[in-house]
């Protein structure tokens, strides 16, 4: 590089990074920019550098500069961009990567880095007999909003299956919501503020993480183990960093499959509670568990603990209908969030759910289903490890393994290898906000059934030994 191409590189670099900070938000209009001084001390660049990007920057009206007072940012706020929050590194495998992948694959991808079922292992029959159903309702469950809590006997017969797993509450503490997404927005949008401290589980969700990004919010990651996350670690954030809320998977944990011990349970609550710290529990597999795991919305009795759930996973992801399961007064206001923002929730897709639910090969389905998915668990380890992938656990339930790749292999590069030849893979990071599952895939045992699947893991795998020896 020469002598000047390196300034005008630096100056390049300043503008860069204050472009980002007024698309991520962190600078809005009207926000005075640092002085040069105190810029260039952070930035490692000369005053003049400062002074010559932040005259560029004007010039193009990104900020304007206020004589005596210094620079203001003056370009209109620029449309939300999720890709363009929280860190850069691994920006190709951010947490809407698998859902961009999964969601735009054509009928002759392969997807076993998805989150749902294959078509063809839903209810089919029930589900077209509920359909069926609908169409023979009354014009008002056809054509009119629901009420502000949702259909009443569907949150009665959510409040009965919260009973059997000792969660004590009253159909009045439950809403209905589009989905678990919508679920965890909504309590998101009740509970938080941009800049609060959220703490979540490391690996956790991606969608958790895509979701605490929409609401600005500032998360903290506690790592996970079989047994649910490491309690030391999660005591020294709670203490160091006083979290707002902590969401989580206390049963089949997604993406690790790993399931909260009942000394672990217990343990967290008394953590949790002189805390005030409140809990968002997210339920959504819960009808895949073969062996009960303790519920730490029973636990607190719905106290500081808010349940969600959904049917999406066992169902239908087409009949999007989801709940919240809370204190009757944080109920109320949660309902009047969701009045403000959809109006009136998803009443149809109720009116089928329930009928689903009522059905008595409901329970059937789930016996067959729980089988069926152990004998896919079983089959897809045994594959993963004949090619020296080995998972984090063996699962006692539910649909995915969390595996790590032979030598350190890089999961977003295999990822990327793999869809070129039509394979959706859930790369590790994409689930770890530190960024510490590199080699670490997410694998759906329900869609992992192609022989196809691991001829292209070889294949990627054998491509990535020789990039190994180079490093």
């Amino acid at each position: 590089m020469t002598g000047s191409s390196r300034p005008q590189k630096r100056i390049e670099l300043v503008m860069t990074t204050i472009r980002e900070r007024i698309a991520a938000r962190q600078l809005t209009p009207g926000a005075r920019l640092p002085s040069v001084r105190r810029a260039a001390g952070a930035m490692g660049v000369s005053v003049s550098t400062v002074v010559e990007a932040y005259e560029r920057l004007a010039a193009e009206g990104t900020i304007r500069s206020r004589p005596g007072s210094g620079f203001y940012v003056s370009a209109p706020l620029a449309p939300l961009a999720l890709g363009k929050l929280g860190p850069r590194l691994d920006r190709e495998v951010d947490p809407l990567w698998v859902s961009r992948q999964s969601l735009e694959a054509g009928d002759g991808m392969l997807r076993p880095g998805c989150g749902w079922l294959p078509a063809d292992w839903a209810p089919e029959a029930a589900l077209r007999r509920a359909l069926k159903a609908a169409a023979r309702a009354s014009a008002a469950s056809l054509a009119d909003y629901s009420e502000p809590l949702g259909l009443a006997p569907l949150r009665g017969l959510i409040a009965r299956r919260l009973g059997e797993r000792d969660i004590g509450a009253t159909p009045d503490q439950i809403l209905l919501t589009g989905s678990g997404t919508q679920a965890i927005d909504l309590v998101c949008r009740f509970l938080i503020e941009p800049g609060d401290t959220v703490l979540i589980d490391d690996p956790c969700y991606f969608n958790f993480r895509a979701l605490l990004q929409a609401h600005r919010a500032h998360m903290v990651g506690a790592p996970m183990t079989p047994n649910g996350p490491d309690l030391d670690i999660f005591a020294k954030v709670l203490a160091e960093k006083q979290p707002r809320l902590y969401v989580t998977n206390s049963a089949v944990h997604n993406p690790t499959g790993a399931a909260l011990s009942s000394g672990a349970a217990y343990r967290l609550m008394t953590l949790a509670e002189p805390a005030g710290l409140v809990i968002v529990e997210d339920d959504i597999f819960a009808d895949f568990e073969t062996i009960p795991t303790p519920r730490l919305a029973a636990l607190d009795g719905l106290r500081n603990v808010i349940q969600i759930g959904s049917f999406s996973k066992t169902l239908s992801a087409a009949a999007r209908c989801g709940y919240i399961a809370a204190r009757p007064d944080w109920i109320d206001q949660i309902a009047d969030i969701g009045l403000a923002t959809q109006f009136g929730g998803p009443r149809l897709s109720a009116e089928i759910v329930l009928t689903l639910l009522k059905d008595g090969g409901y329970r059937r389905h789930l016996e067959a289903l729980r089988v069926r998915l152990a004998d896919a668990m079983t089959t897809t380890i045994r594959r993963l490890r004949t090619l020296g992938i080995e998972p984090f656990l063996e699962p006692r339930s539910g649909m995915f393994v969390w595996a790590r790749l032979p030598d350190g292999a890089d999961a977003s590069r295999i990822a990327r290898r793999c869809l070129a030849e039509g394979i959706v893979l859930a790369p590790g990071n994409a689930f770890s906000l530190g960024q510490t599952a590199h080699d670490y895939l997410r694998f759906n045992v329900s869609q992992s059934d192609d022989p196809r699947i691991y001829e292209a893991l070889g294949r990627a795998l054998r491509a990535e030994t020789p990039r190994m020896r180079a490093g």
